[in-house]
């Protein structure tokens, strides 16, 4: 088993409760069952009135369990919760946070919890007024002081017009922090940065240049060291994700307020990934205000010039004991000629591991999935990994870890 490989394919059970944020509970199971784990689903009744039974079935390869009196002979409303290896309850509503903090059990779920030894994680949904009424939060610290991890609730829009804390937690917060209590901590002690996103070059006051990372692989990386033990800084480039509210994030826009966050932050991390996209290039002049097409006619010349390669320039600058990674981001259909551009990109810019993955219109960039293959500077393949941008994260992060 390679370090934080969580220890066999698990049993996981997801307890989905009524609220409206129970159609995010098919993102979670999703993720879970291309993890490689064993899903299980435990629906209250009113949480299948927000999703049927035939999407939850259908996501997690097993028949939905909603019926107390189902399977009696079986015992199965004891036997689940007995079988389980983690629980996540995503949405949880105010009253199942009640409801399970004073040892309800009159529906499966209740039961399921109650007659398991299994981490239970928690990821409350609910509006604003209610997530702050004292009832509600001296249920949440009961359940803290018995061990139940809570996820958010995070801060954004909730059901209607309104707006505040209460929103459930990004499903990759959700799902890293529950793979988190079944995880080696292998990565305790150790301080890692992460760039994630794409950098824009203001062309004048509403255009740039940019291109089409949503940030999604960088923030898995950071979520799932985070989950794993490890201080985490996140620079951001204008990311189309949701950033995690546990971690340390610094928001750039341009490559060159990138290569400054990077060289003073890099200066207190024992480890620098670099999973941004970086723009290449920069307008040589940007416009005051907005370029008008009828004053530039039908073509219009832009004159730019290379920006800083702040990977080298990391690795260049790397402290003593440092582990620079970096990422290559290639169009390149064939195999072979993929793995000799890595190469020669590893040899050039001189970090001790590069990430290599495909993108195109379809694949790599503001995709729920990834492929790479990871090289160490001599260019020998040490890894490779397919599946959800979050297990990717953790396949990364076994390589770290081993370094």
């Amino acid at each position: 088993m390679s370090a934080g490989d969580t220890p066999r394919r698990l049993n996981v059970v997801v307890g989905v409760t009524g609220g409206i944020a129970a159609y995010k509970a098919v993102g979670i199971v999703r993720a879970f069952v291309l993890a490689g784990h064993d899903v299980h689903v435990v629906a209250t009744e009113n949480a299948l009135r927000f999703v049927g039974r035939p999407t939850l079935e259908a996501i997690s390869r097993n028949l939905v369990q909603s019926d107390l009196y189902e399977g009696v002979a079986e015992v199965k409303h004891v036997a689940i919760g007995q079988a389980a290896d983690l629980i996540v309850v995503a949405p949880a509503t105010a009253n199942s946070i009640a409801k399970i903090a004073g040892g309800f059990a009159d529906d499966v779920l209740g039961n399921t919890i109650l007659a398991s030894s299994a981490p239970v994680i928690i990821a409350p949904a609910m509006h604003t007024e209610m997530w702050q009424n004292p009832a509600t939060q001296a249920n949440v610290q009961l359940l803290r002081d018995r061990g139940v991890v809570i996820v958010g609730p995070a801060v954004g829009q909730l059901t209607g017009a309104d707006s505040g804390p209460g929103r459930m937690s990004d499903v990759d917060d959700i799902v890293a922090a529950a793979l988190g209590t079944v995880t080696a901590q292998d990565l305790v002690g150790r301080r890692i940065l992460v760039t994630a996103g794409g950098t824009r070059e203001p062309l004048d006051p509403v255009r740039f240049i940019g291109n089409r990372s949503s940030g999604r692989q960088g923030v898995a990386i950071a979520i799932a060291a985070a989950a794993r033990g490890a201080e985490v800084t996140l620079i951001a480039a204008n990311l189309e994700v949701e950033s995690p509210s546990s971690i340390r994030v610094i928001s750039v826009g341009t490559t060159s307020e990138l290569a400054e966050a990077v060289a003073t932050e890099a200066q207190t991390h024992d480890v620098v990934i670099m999973a941004a996209a970086v723009a290449d290039y920069r307008p040589e002049h940007v416009a005051e205000s907005k370029i008008k097409k009828d004053a530039q006619g039908d073509v219009l010349d832009l004159r730019l010039v290379r920006n800083p390669d702040i990977l080298k320039s990391i690795a260049e600058h790397r402290l003593p004991g440092q582990l620079i990674v970096g990422f290559a981001a290639e169009t390149e259909p064939d195999d072979v000629k993929l793995l000799a551009i890595g190469r020669e990109k590893i040899t050039r810019k001189g970090s001790d591991l590069l990430i290599i993955n495909r993108v195109g219109w379809t694949e790599g960039f503001a995709t729920q999935n990834n492929t790479i293959s990871v090289i160490d500077s001599s260019g020998t393949i040490v890894g490779e990994a397919t599946g959800t941008k979050l297990s990717v994260a953790n396949r990364i992060l076994d390589l770290v870890s081993a370094r």
